[in-house]
């Protein structure tokens, strides 16, 4: 699974499935553009990165607005010369039930998640048409097909990613570019380490492996969509979700 000579570019890079995600391209050979929404949080990624040896490029960006993500593929292609990946994987969370949820705090999570995933992908698509190779990665969630309370601008957005992931799979995929997605489940994050022992458990009897997963689960299945491996896969999602949802 040698990436050596790619370059690849992970949104929402700083920690946890983005940060993994990042480590483990570049521990393949790729150089990495990292962002997130400062850049304090996306040189963390991008040192550690160097410090193991790779290259690595922190950025600051705000996926959800379409003139910050086109100067952030302008510095990336300055800097590299090309872009071989694109993992979407920026998002954000603003939780609340329906009947309680603000107009906000929906457009806010649609902005980021979908819109910034769109964004994203038409300027990479840009440049891997050209170049007739790339590979696009979202990572969408396991309550983007099954749902979940409290959750509908998430998960609305997450479902929208399969959509897009799609669609942007029929559109590129005589350029010899492939558009796939990944749904994780529950992942090991600050959030859920957490959790009390009750709530733990109560989380765990929806997981048949009985266990969350963690970042570089997520991480492996990127990594293989990217792969000389998976280059007859397209517009598929992969759910890395422990069988909680089948």
């Amino acid at each position: 699974m040698s990436l050596k000579g790619q370059v690849a570019m992970v949104t929402g890079a700083s920690r946890g499935i983005g940060r993994a995600i990042a480590l483990q391209l570049a521990a393949r050979g790729a150089a990495l553009v990292v962002t997130a929404t400062t850049l304090e949080a996306a040189r963390h990624t991008a040192e550690e990165i160097e410090q193991a040896g790779g290259k690595a490029l922190a950025l600051k960006v705000d996926v959800s607005v379409g003139a910050e993500v086109e100067g952030l593929f302008k510095e990336a292609l300055a800097a590299f010369g090309r872009l071989d990946i694109l993992v979407n994987n920026a998002g954000i969370t603003k939780d609340g039930l329906l009947l309680r949820m603000k107009e906000a705090d929906w457009d806010a999570v649609m902005d980021v998640n979908l819109k910034g995933a769109f964004n994203c992908t038409r300027e990479a698509a840009k440049v891997m048409s050209k170049a007739r190779y790339g590979r696009i990665v979202n990572v969408s969630s396991v309550v983007g097909e099954m749902g979940n309370p409290g959750q509908a601008n998430y998960c609305a957005s997450k479902a929208g990613m399969i959509g897009l992931t799609k669609s942007v799979a029929k559109e590129l995929a005589r350029r010899n570019v492939t558009a796939n997605a990944v749904t994780p489940g529950f992942i090991e994050t600050d959030m859920t380490r957490d959790l009390s022992d009750k709530a733990r458990e109560a989380l765990l009897e929806q997981i048949p492996m009985a266990r969350l997963g963690s970042g570089d689960d997520i991480a492996a299945a990127v990594l293989f969509l990217v792969s000389a491996g998976a280059s007859y896969i397209t517009g598929h999602v992969l759910s890395v979700n422990g069988g909680m949802y089948m």
